[in-house]
């Protein structure tokens, strides 16, 4: 055979690329796919621009009656505009709604401190200990002259972060020392957290929540009640530690047996190889997992409102309720829908930039 010929032979296509390049591998490499492609283009090309019309080009901002709202033809962002407070803080007394939305934003702060590395040291627990007294101040008030505020009057943005950000904050370690005990080699207490962990796995939030308002007054002595809120959280804490205590079990099984038994080699105590070399990769590598649970979380919150509680969802139910403003449900609905996808975005690009960094610490 003539080299030339072998050379030319043996070298492989030159690759396409460009946007001609990537619609030909992505959407039209197949029959199938040509076709869903042209149903999905067609299909976009029918719901875009009347859905475009109704939020940008023809929405009333500045309509003070329901008919005024409703001869635009598009969406009635007057109507959150009139009724943002209602939804954002709830029944909370209107005179004092400068107290919740001051302990949302410490709480905001707070957690956003938290995720940046260089803080995470031992004084970040005493952060969160004063911002977390400065909302409970806030909040429900009593001393330093502010007006006290019943717990059952809290509603809103600020009784939905705080349901999130306490069940994390206790969920979270609950869910580790679940997990460790899960792998334990103590049958008690092995199959003590495989019970819980499979029990409250079996039910769905909504009967935790339930059993927490109903069942649970019923089994406490006589003359003694817990707060209708503080059943719930405790609820919503021992849901999701079962959840995070299985993603756990799963990053601890996927850790090397070498890194075991290197770490015995050192001579290091059992918590001791698990606080310093175990768990840290073990949290590494179900570090998308978890952020996945938090989101679930943050969203499940609004189950609360089965209950009774008024959350942000409640909350929104409300400002729909109003005679006056009657027939506005999809802007509130889609008011309260974006709060929660900037929360959840939140929590999801930064679990993907931790993960990343994390990577590239294994890495080198």
């Amino acid at each position: 055979m003539d080299p030339h010929s072998a050379a030319a032979f043996s070298q492989a296509p030159p690759a396409r690329t460009g946007p001609l390049a990537w619609c030909q591998s992505r959407l039209f490499s197949s029959p199938l796919n040509s076709l869903l492609t042209v149903l999905a283009v067609w299909a976009l090309l029918m719901v875009l621009p009347a859905l475009a019309e109704w939020l940008f080009i023809a929405p009333d901002f500045s309509a003070t009656t329901p008919a005024q709202c409703q001869a635009s033809g598009g969406a009635c962002w007057a109507f959150i505009a009139a009724k943002h407070r209602l939804i954002l803080f709830g029944i909370y007394p209107y005179d004092e709604q400068w107290r919740p939305l001051l302990a949302t934003g410490i709480l905001i702060a707070v957690i956003a401190c938290s995720g940046i590395r260089r803080f995470w040291r031992i004084e970040l627990l005493w952060f969160w200990i004063a911002a977390l007294a400065c909302v409970a101040v806030l909040m429900w008030g009593g001393v330093f002259g502010l007006e006290y505020v019943d717990n059952s009057l809290w509603g809103g943005l600020p009784l939905t972060l705080i349901l999130a950000t306490f069940g994390i904050a206790f969920a979270f370690p609950l869910g580790i020392l679940l997990a460790l005990g899960r792998r334990s080699h103590m049958p008690v207490i092995k199959a003590l957290c495989v019970v819980y962990i499979e029990l409250i796995r079996g039910v769905p939030l909504i009967s935790l929540l339930f059993m927490s308002s109903v069942m649970l007054p019923l089994f406490l002595p006589e003359g003694m009640s817990i707060d209708k809120l503080l059943r719930a959280q405790i609820a919503i804490i021992m849901f999701a530690a079962a959840y995070i205590a299985e993603t756990v079990r799963g990053g601890l099984q996927a850790i090397p047996k070498g890194q075991y038994e290197g770490a015995d080699s050192l001579g290091l105590s059992y918590w001791q190889q698990t606080r310093k070399v175990i768990l840290p990769q073990a949290l590494a590598v179900v570090m998308a997992p978890l952020a996945s649970i938090f989101i679930s979380l943050f969203k499940d919150t609004s189950l609360v409102v089965v209950i009774g509680i008024f959350d942000l969802t409640q909350a929104a139910k409300a400002a729909v309720a109003d005679a006056q403003w009657h027939g506005f449900s999809v802007e509130a609905y889609l008011f309260i829908a974006c709060i929660y996808f900037v929360f959840c975005y939140a929590i999801s690009r930064y679990s993907l930039r931790l993960e990343r960094q994390l990577q590239q610490g294994r890495e080198r």
